[in-house]
């Protein structure tokens, strides 16, 4: 997709005008109403520019047909400016053609958010459907968008818009990998995906399948990936090497997650094809980094497999290995990820040693009953990590939450017959869950925990059923360059 940059309007066929809700709102109007040859009298209070509110205004002015006054709301995110301008173009896509003009001489600023709403409106979840012919719609039909702007404002603005579109582009990639079913999306696709991407864009890729697993001494990984003989577990290392500090980021790639021999409810079960979220948030921040190229080493190590039933599965009341060395007794099936991330975080913290470690995981049902879908839950001994994630967040509007790190949860723990247990008491699951990993850190100094349980999928006005968010590739990004 492209978006070019205009100084003068000398014909579209649609011009859209942002206005946010604050003091300057009236003189906003009164200059826009001015510019296309209309009152500000015959507006009155049609339009207050709430949130996604449209006002759409015909024109004698030759030079466009049509106007929409379109609302952002009272301090917006700069998620809720991109979800606003992904709402508007997605809802109208079969109405918009031609030349479509965005007025952004009083927005400046809002280039690279507006690019990326523009672009995610694109996002089809359907991808699997079958149609006869392709919908005509905005992105095909030979419509054209461009950015209404003031000289001296055109070469920030270019810049602005290429940032916006390749964070779209990326993020699109991985709502399209969370989004996939099962049956398309095993561990050897992913594996597939982050070396096709690696060449693409610049980023060296490791891959160890299973023997290479248990040569390396995943033994952990490999437990969980045992009931499912035929779709192997993978680890996977990318690493990006730019100047700069070097930061670790770990995910969680449970392609589907049947909860094993404790097995899940089956009502809800299909959406489990997201367990992997966290896997998804670590490979398209490495894939942006690159693209953007960022000053920053980066190591990204992901563990791919499914969790399932076989005759091989592990069960409750097994004591498994791990790469730490450490022993493990299983006292739910369900509780796999952690297992999984404890061998790709000690590998992380001892083999790469980087300067800050955040691992993302779609973890506990905890976390959600918690914080629902607004935030992640935010775990570290750190503060100092702590406020810059939290900085990030507010930022990219990405929201996080810091949730109690205490030793007071480490008895939950505590195993009679190995050095630790996969499962607490019956509270405090996402809490306990976190100390479990950070037993893995090797006392990591400078590490982070985040819970996407119930930000990485979630429904919404783009997939009533619920679709893949993203969620993380802002913010980790975010965070990156200010780091």
């Amino acid at each position: 997709m492209k978006i070019k940059t205009i100084t003068q309007l000398e014909l579209a066929n649609t011009l859209i005008i942002p206005f946010i809700k604050d003091d300057k709102l009236e003189e906003q109007l009164i200059k826009r109403a001015k510019l296309i040859g209309y009152e500000m009298e015959e507006l009155g209070n049609s339009f207050l520019a709430e949130k996604k509110e449209t006002l759409i205004v015909s024109t004698p002015n030759k030079k466009y047909s049509k106007v929409i006054f379109f609302g952002l709301g009272k301090n917006p995110n700069s998620k809720e400016v991109i979800n606003a301008f992904r709402s508007l173009i997605k809802n109208n896509k079969k109405k918009l053609s031609g030349e479509i003009a965005i007025d952004l001489k009083g927005n400046a600023d809002l280039a690279e958010l507006i690019a990326n709403g523009i672009s995610l409106a694109s996002y089809e979840i359907g991808m699997l459907k079958t149609r006869e012919e392709e919908e005509k719609n905005v992105f095909n039909n030979g419509a054209a968008f461009s950015f209404w702007v003031t000289a001296n404002q055109e070469e920030k603005i270019h810049a602005s818009i290429a940032k916006g579109l390749a964070t779209a582009e990326t993020q699109m990639n991985i709502m399209a990998l969370v989004d996939a079913p099962s049956n398309y999306k095993t561990p050897q696709m992913m594996a597939d995906y982050i070396q096709k991407s690696g060449k693409a864009n610049g980023f060296k890729v490791t891959v160890y399948d299973e023997k290479a697993c248990e040569e390396m001494g995943f033994h952990a990984l490999l437990a969980v990936g045992r009931g499912s003989a035929d779709r192997p577990a993978k680890m996977v290392v990318m690493e990006y090497k730019g100047e700069g500090k070097k930061v670790g980021l770990i995910g969680k790639g449970v392609t589907f997650d049947t909860g094993g021999v404790s097995l899940k409810p089956g009502s809800g079960m299909e959406d489990m094809k997201m367990d992997m979220g966290g896997s998804a948030a670590v490979i398209g921040t490495v894939e942006l980094a690159a693209k953007l190229k960022l000053n920053v080493n980066l190591v990204g190590i992901v563990a791919i497999t499914e969790n399932c039933i076989d005759a091989l599965s592990i069960k409750p009341g097994d004591v498994i290995n791990s790469y730490a060395g450490k022993t493990i007794e299983i006292i739910n099936t369900d509780a796999e990820g952690r297992l999984i991330l404890a061998d790709a975080v000690h590998y992380m913290a001892t083999e790469f040693e980087p300067e800050v470690m955040i691992d993302l995981a779609t973890l506990t049902g905890s976390c959600i009953r918690t914080l629902g879908h607004v935030a992640s839950g935010l775990m570290t001994n750190n503060d100092k990590l702590a406020s810059q994630l939290e900085k990030a967040a507010a930022n990219t509007g990405e929201k996080v939450w810091r949730l109690p790190l205490w030793d007071d949860f480490k008895s939950e723990l505590d195993s009679d017959v190995a050095d630790i247990k996969n499962l607490g008491g019956p509270y405090a699951g996402a809490t306990t869950a976190g100390k479990f990993i950070e037993y893995f850190t090797n006392k990591h100094p400078n590490w982070a925990h985040l819970d996407i349980a119930g930000t990485a999928f979630d429904k919404n006005e783009f997939a009533k059923g619920g679709s893949a968010t993203a969620y993380g590739v802002r913010l980790l990004t975010e965070f990156i360059e200010g780091y």
